[in-house]
Formats: C-alpha cells, structure tokens, sequence
C-alpha cells in the first residue's frame, strides 16, 4: 500500500510494515507534506492490528537532512503564532513514531542531519551503515534541536547531548553506536540483515507483552514525554526561528554565506 509520493508505506510481510521517505533528489528533507504523511503512516499503522513492526527506511544517498530548503525560506517569514502551529505538526509527527505501540526500527543507509537525527532518536531500535555520518546541526543556523531534543537525549544520554546540541559537530557511525543513538553500524551490504535479525527477534516475542513493555520503558524514564514538554519545545523552536539570530542563520544559510557570528 502507499501513503502519497513523498512517503510510501509498503508490507514486506504480513505483520511488517516500512515507512519509506522517497524524497531522495533533497536527502528526504522534511516540508509540510513530509510530516503530515508520516504522522498518517504511522497513526494509522499503529491502529492496524495485523502490523506487529514498523521499519522506517529512506531511498538514496542519505537517511533524512533535516528540513527541506524551500520550507525554511517559508519559515524565515512566519509570525510566532505561526511558527507555533509549524513547530506543533513537527512535535506531533515525532511523537506518532515514539508513541507507536508497535516496535519501531530506524534502518539508516545513509547520512541524518538535524531532524533526521531525530527521527532515528524516536524509533526504538536503530541500524546504520557504518558510513553514515549524523549532526545536531541547529545552533549553526541560530535555532535550537528543540521539538527533537527530548528524543535525542533519551537516546543518547543528557551529556553526550550536550556536547553534539551545543557544538553541532558532526560525528560518525561508530559513535552514534557507543552513544547509544543506534544499536548496531554495519557495512552496507548488511543492513538488510542487520534490520530483519531485529524484525525476526521482535517478532518471536509476545506482541501484548511488547506494547506493555513499550508502556513501562516511557513511564520509568525520569521526564514523561507528555503534552507539557512538547508544548515547551514547540515554544522553544518558534521562539529560535523568531528571534534576530534565528533569522539571520537562516538567512546565511540560504544564501550561502557565513552568519554574523562567524565573523
């Protein structure tokens, strides 16, 4: 089956799933219609019954580069209340994946940058090629990895957070995997192998028992993933893309040019 030509929802097996963003000529960057067919797919994904895992999968070179160009040149020029409602849809299409009742597998082939990181932060389970190179790319362009950021550091551990959200350093494969942000890198001949191990394993246990356990892992984190921290980082981001430094960031990148900052 298929959601709509920007995201294509297929079943590889009858109590499989994949969620495939196919935007491959802009690095499966988000926009609008990016993140209201994933929130669909995986909504509806997790009301189907006869779907016991979900594997997120993206065409070409790269897993997913963040935000689209042509999407933050919309930005640039968006009230707050406006930035609200944008950053809200965001906030919500990465807690459709989190919420998932079904196990979620993030199966990285490629580079993720800024929101791509986090929706490899939001899956429960993640496998990379060992090429793979992420970035918590935000504060470069003036804005903040807000409506990411509760996911990311659950993932990867408030310290190592904070290195990679303040720095926006790239780091690569094996550190994701020491981090914690994937569970395994592996050449790219076998990631297909890497994902199915994972897919088979989830698939031999108690499907009830892996909603329930999914339950148990949200509520013994020490901040609930609830409406009132996602309003906050929905706030966060609005406020970061509002501001002067927002702006310009924006802007520098845009046009190719460094930002105030740097001189």
């Amino acid at each position: 089956m298929s959601s709509d030509t920007t995201v294509r929802v297929s079943r590889p097996a009858a109590t499989v799933a994949q969620v495939t963003l196919c935007r491959p000529d802009v690095r499966n960057a988000f926009n609008d219609e990016v993140i209201s067919a994933l929130t669909q797919a995986f909504r509806a994904l997790d009301a189907d019954d006869a779907v016991r895992v979900v594997v997120l999968a993206a065409e070409g070179p790269a897993f997913c580069a963040g935000a689209d160009l042509h999407w933050m040149r919309c930005m640039a020029d968006y009230t707050r209340a406006q930035n609200l409602d944008d950053a809200a849809g965001l906030a919500e299409m990465l807690r459709s994946i989190a919420a998932c009742r079904k196990p979620t597998i993030a199966r990285v082939q490629g580079d993720a940058y800024a929101g791509g990181v986090g929706l490899v932060a939001a899956c429960d389970l993640a496998v990379a090629v060992d090429t793979a190179q992420f970035c918590l790319s935000e504060v470069k362009l003036g804005l903040v990895p807000a409506t990411i950021g509760p996911y990311v550091v659950r993932a990867m551990g408030a310290r190592a957070a904070q290195r990679y959200m303040l720095t926006a350093e790239r780091f690569d494969a094996a550190t994701a995997l020491r981090l914690g942000l994937v569970h395994e890198a592996v050449p790219a001949e076998r990631l297909d192998a890497g994902v199915q191990a994972l897919v088979e394993a989830l698939l031999a246990a108690s499907p009830q028992a892996l909603t329930t356990c999914k339950r148990l892992l949200h509520e013994i984190t020490a901040q609930p993933l609830d409406a009132a921290l996602i309003g906050r980082t929905v706030e966060f981001i609005a406020d970061a893309r509002a501001s002067d430094d927002g702006r310009e960031g924006v802007q520098a990148f845009l046009g190719r040019r460094k930002p105030h900052w740097q001189g």
